[in-house]
Protein backbone atom coordinates (compact mmCIF):
# COMPACT_ATOMS: atom_id res chain seq x y z
CA UNK A 1 0.00 0.00 0.00
CA UNK A 2 1.29 3.35 -1.18
CA UNK A 3 1.67 6.04 1.73
CA UNK A 4 1.97 10.19 0.52
CA UNK A 5 3.39 12.41 3.37
CA UNK A 6 1.87 16.08 3.04
CA UNK A 7 3.82 18.73 4.59
CA UNK A 8 2.62 22.39 5.55
CA UNK A 9 6.53 23.76 5.33
CA UNK A 10 6.63 24.68 9.25
CA UNK A 11 9.90 24.33 10.97
CA UNK A 12 8.56 21.99 13.78
CA UNK A 13 7.66 18.93 10.76
CA UNK A 14 11.53 18.15 10.11
CA UNK A 15 12.51 19.36 13.96
CA UNK A 16 10.07 16.61 15.76
CA UNK A 17 10.35 14.56 12.56
CA UNK A 18 6.28 14.38 11.46
CA UNK A 19 3.79 15.22 8.10
CA UNK A 20 1.11 17.80 8.75
CA UNK A 21 -1.11 14.57 7.14
CA UNK A 22 -0.27 11.19 5.60
CA UNK A 23 -2.29 9.38 3.49
CA UNK A 24 -2.27 5.70 3.55
CA UNK A 25 -5.28 3.90 0.75
CA UNK A 26 -7.96 5.91 1.60
CA UNK A 27 -7.32 6.93 5.15
CA UNK A 28 -5.76 10.68 6.29
CA UNK A 29 -4.85 11.55 9.57
CA UNK A 30 -3.96 14.90 9.95
CA UNK A 31 -1.32 16.16 12.72
CA UNK A 32 -2.15 18.08 15.24
CA UNK A 33 -2.56 22.14 13.61
CA UNK A 34 -1.84 25.10 15.07
CA UNK A 35 -2.21 28.45 13.78
CA UNK A 36 1.67 28.23 12.83
CA UNK A 37 2.80 30.48 9.49
CA UNK A 38 5.33 28.52 7.55
CA UNK A 39 7.74 30.85 9.35
CA UNK A 40 6.68 29.03 12.62
CA UNK A 41 4.72 32.09 13.79
CA UNK A 42 1.75 32.35 15.61
CA UNK A 43 -1.19 33.98 13.36
CA UNK A 44 -4.20 35.59 15.35
CA UNK A 45 -4.55 35.83 19.02
CA UNK A 46 -7.72 34.82 20.14
CA UNK A 47 -8.98 31.25 19.88
CA UNK A 48 -11.24 31.47 17.07
CA UNK A 49 -9.06 33.32 14.77
CA UNK A 50 -6.33 30.32 15.13
CA UNK A 51 -9.14 27.99 15.26
CA UNK A 52 -10.29 29.24 12.03
CA UNK A 53 -6.69 29.70 10.57
CA UNK A 54 -5.81 26.12 12.06
CA UNK A 55 -8.57 24.78 10.34
CA UNK A 56 -8.15 25.82 6.67
CA UNK A 57 -4.60 24.44 7.16
CA UNK A 58 -6.64 21.14 7.70
CA UNK A 59 -8.51 21.57 4.75
CA UNK A 60 -5.50 22.29 2.19
CA UNK A 61 -3.49 19.40 3.84
CA UNK A 62 -6.73 17.09 3.00
CA UNK A 63 -6.92 19.03 -0.63
CA UNK A 64 -3.17 18.16 -1.22
CA UNK A 65 -4.10 14.43 0.19
CA UNK A 66 -7.04 13.80 -2.12
CA UNK A 67 -9.79 14.43 0.24
CA UNK A 68 -11.91 16.62 1.14
CA UNK A 69 -13.71 18.15 4.13
CA UNK A 70 -16.42 16.45 3.83
CA UNK A 71 -14.46 12.86 4.31
CA UNK A 72 -13.66 13.89 7.78
CA UNK A 73 -14.86 11.36 10.25
CA UNK A 74 -13.14 12.75 13.52
CA UNK A 75 -11.55 15.80 14.98
CA UNK A 76 -10.07 16.32 17.77
CA UNK A 77 -9.44 20.49 19.12
CA UNK A 78 -6.87 21.58 21.99
CA UNK A 79 -7.54 24.52 23.82
CA UNK A 80 -5.33 25.95 26.24
CA UNK A 81 -8.06 27.54 28.42
CA UNK A 82 -11.72 25.79 28.65
CA UNK A 83 -12.88 28.91 29.45
CA UNK A 84 -12.65 29.45 25.35
CA UNK A 85 -14.16 26.09 24.59
CA UNK A 86 -16.85 27.94 22.60
CA UNK A 87 -15.17 30.09 20.22
CA UNK A 88 -13.13 26.59 19.23
CA UNK A 89 -16.43 24.89 18.89
CA UNK A 90 -17.76 27.75 17.25
CA UNK A 91 -15.33 27.55 14.09
CA UNK A 92 -15.82 24.04 14.13
CA UNK A 93 -19.20 23.94 13.57
CA UNK A 94 -19.03 26.61 10.98
CA UNK A 95 -17.28 24.28 8.61
CA UNK A 96 -18.75 20.72 10.04
CA UNK A 97 -21.55 21.63 10.80
CA UNK A 98 -23.09 19.72 8.07
CA UNK A 99 -20.47 17.14 7.97
CA UNK A 100 -20.86 16.31 11.45
CA UNK A 101 -17.38 14.53 12.32
CA UNK A 102 -17.15 12.48 15.82
CA UNK A 103 -15.28 15.17 17.94
CA UNK A 104 -13.20 15.72 21.27
CA UNK A 105 -12.66 18.43 22.76
CA UNK A 106 -10.22 18.83 25.58
CA UNK A 107 -7.52 21.37 27.64
CA UNK A 108 -4.26 20.71 27.10
CA UNK A 109 -0.84 22.47 27.56
CA UNK A 110 0.10 23.85 23.75
CA UNK A 111 3.22 25.71 21.89
CA UNK A 112 3.72 28.89 23.27
CA UNK A 113 1.20 31.59 22.16
CA UNK A 114 -1.25 28.60 20.34
CA UNK A 115 -4.78 28.85 21.98
CA UNK A 116 -5.88 25.53 19.86
CA UNK A 117 -4.81 22.72 18.22
CA UNK A 118 -6.78 20.98 15.68
CA UNK A 119 -6.21 17.37 14.55
CA UNK A 120 -8.47 15.81 11.48
CA UNK A 121 -8.87 12.09 10.31
CA UNK A 122 -10.59 11.61 6.64
CA UNK A 123 -11.88 8.77 4.78
CA UNK A 124 -11.41 9.46 1.22
CA UNK A 125 -15.36 8.72 -0.31
CA UNK A 126 -16.72 9.19 3.27
CA UNK A 127 -18.28 12.47 1.85
CA UNK A 128 -20.16 11.41 -0.78
CA UNK A 129 -19.50 11.91 -4.70
CA UNK A 130 -17.02 14.76 -4.95
CA UNK A 131 -18.90 16.90 -6.96
CA UNK A 132 -21.68 16.77 -3.49
CA UNK A 133 -19.43 19.42 -1.59
CA UNK A 134 -21.00 21.53 1.08
CA UNK A 135 -22.30 24.52 0.58
CA UNK A 136 -21.39 28.00 2.45
CA UNK A 137 -24.85 27.74 3.85
CA UNK A 138 -24.62 24.12 5.16
CA UNK A 139 -21.91 24.31 7.35
CA UNK A 140 -18.81 25.01 5.28
CA UNK A 141 -17.77 28.66 5.76
CA UNK A 142 -15.13 30.89 6.71
CA UNK A 143 -16.66 34.43 6.17
CA UNK A 144 -15.73 37.59 4.77
CA UNK A 145 -13.33 39.58 6.24
CA UNK A 146 -10.46 37.62 8.25
CA UNK A 147 -7.25 39.24 7.62
CA UNK A 148 -5.00 38.33 5.28
CA UNK A 149 -2.42 36.65 7.49
CA UNK A 150 -5.55 34.71 8.56
CA UNK A 151 -5.98 32.91 5.31
CA UNK A 152 -3.93 30.02 4.53
CA UNK A 153 -2.39 29.71 1.12
CA UNK A 154 -4.54 26.97 -0.77
CA UNK A 155 -7.86 26.81 1.42
CA UNK A 156 -10.54 24.94 0.35
CA UNK A 157 -12.01 26.08 -2.90
CA UNK A 158 -15.47 27.77 -2.63
CA UNK A 159 -14.11 29.07 0.55
CA UNK A 160 -15.64 32.19 2.16
CA UNK A 161 -13.58 34.21 5.09
CA UNK A 162 -16.31 36.50 7.08
CA UNK A 163 -16.44 39.35 9.36
CA UNK A 164 -16.56 37.42 12.56
CA UNK A 165 -12.79 36.54 12.03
Amino acid sequence: MDRLNISSGTPWEAIAGYSRAVRVGNHVHVSGTTASDELGNAVGDDTYSQACYALGKIAAALDQAGARLEDVVRTRVYVSDITNWEAAARAHGEVFAAIRPANTLLEARLVAGRLVEIEAEAIVGAGGAPGARASAGSGAKWGAGAPAEARPAGGPAGAKWGARH
